[in-house]
């Protein structure tokens, strides 16, 4: 293995067998002697690499294949074809070695015990782990701090908010120091602020103990606060594995500029528009418009071929503005693009 990678995958393939059934009474007695079998690719031939200490954003619609991606690097699916290996391991061949030095964090579904106190299911957990007395304690005052811990540690995890319960299994993900940890949709269905909170944790962690993360959601402010890179997958297959810089470069070129204005000839300002793409260069009518409404200015163009200096010089010195924001493509609009 390639000692400057933490994951590496390559040619993965994952193809499930399900039998079609057929209609009616008539076709469900035909279906029990005769079966017709139907091989779906979850996922097809994709590859890619991580190296320590990134954070990785795993990407693409409802049944793109990321989870069982993230299944088979944990060791809980075996794949059809290809090769995944999780730091020194071959997760599906080792599946309890690889299970000690990964985390895990399925949104949906919680690795705590229901009907246990919190505080008892960090305490197995610690035994499972075999985590050092010492290293359990600071772990604790730790999760403590960024998680808030204690507010609930005495209740049964059935009792528990949605935003207590994630908190809950990103600490138990967290508590043996794993080397990568894996995110499915973590903040799913949280308020705001608890999503702050999770998000500050993840960042925390990771420039601690530069632990590896892969992060799969639906929510791309996630992926936009944590991520440098991002690898997108649809209906199974790999199609874009970069850096979000690239990807708002060549396909998040639109970009806005609004500004409010104070005017009492809305005609004479209609007048001067006019004259603002002939006059600011690069301007063309196929890469800028604008727009007034109700003293509100917005001007869209191409960043990759008009600059924000010029639009702003001519917009300054024509009218009397009183506020401006720049807005750049957001990351979802961007992915839906792709």
């Amino acid at each position: 293995m390639n000692e400057k990678n933490m994951i590496e995958v390559h040619n993965l393939t994952k193809t499930f067998t399900a039998y079609k059934k057929g209609k009616g009474l008539a076709g469900t007695l035909k279906s029990l002697f005769k079966r017709e079998a139907i091989h779906i690719e979850a996922v097809k031939d994709i590859s890619f690499d991580i190296k320590p200490g990134e954070i990785i954003g795993y990407i693409g619609a409802n049944g793109a294949g990321k989870s069982t991606t993230i299944k088979m690097m944990t060791g809980i699916l075996n794949p059809t074809s290809g090769y995944v290996k999780v730091g020194d391991y071959i997760p599906y061949e080792k599946r309890q070695e690889n299970a000690k030095h990964i985390g895990v964090v399925f949104g949906q579904k919680t690795q705590l015990w229901w009907d246990l106190p919190v505080g008892e299911t960090f305490a197995i957990l610690k035994e499972i782990y075999q985590v050092p007395d010492d290293f359990y304690a600071s772990q604790m005052a730790y999760f403590d701090e960024i998680f808030e811990l204690s507010e609930f540690m005495g209740q049964t995890v059935r009792t528990l908010s949605l935003g207590q319960r994630m908190r809950a299994d990103l600490a138990a993900s967290m508590l043996h120091n794993p080397k990568v940890l894996f995110l499915d949709e973590p903040t799913i269905g949280l308020d705001v602020m608890v999503k702050e909170r999770i998000r500050k944790a993840i960042k925390d962690m990771n420039q601690r103990y530069g632990t590896t993360i892969l992060l799969t959601t639906h929510d791309m402010s996630d992926i936009e606060e944590l991520c440098h890179r991002i690898i997108i997958i649809d209906k199974g297959k790999l199609l874009y594995d970069g850096g979000i810089d690239t990807i708002r470069k060549e396909f998040g070129y639109e970009r806005k500029i609004v500004f409010d204005l104070r005017y009492d000839d809305a005609t004479l300002v209609e007048q001067t528009l006019e004259t603002l793409i002939p006059s600011v260069d690069g301007c063309q009518p196929d890469n800028t418009t604008y727009q007034l409404s109700e003293g509100q200015l917005t001007v869209n163009f191409n960043r990759n071929q008009v600059g924000v200096s010029g639009i702003m010089n001519f917009v300054l010195s024509h009218f009397n503005v009183l506020d401006f924001s720049v807005q750049d493509m957001d990351i979802e609009a961007i992915v839906k693009r792709f």
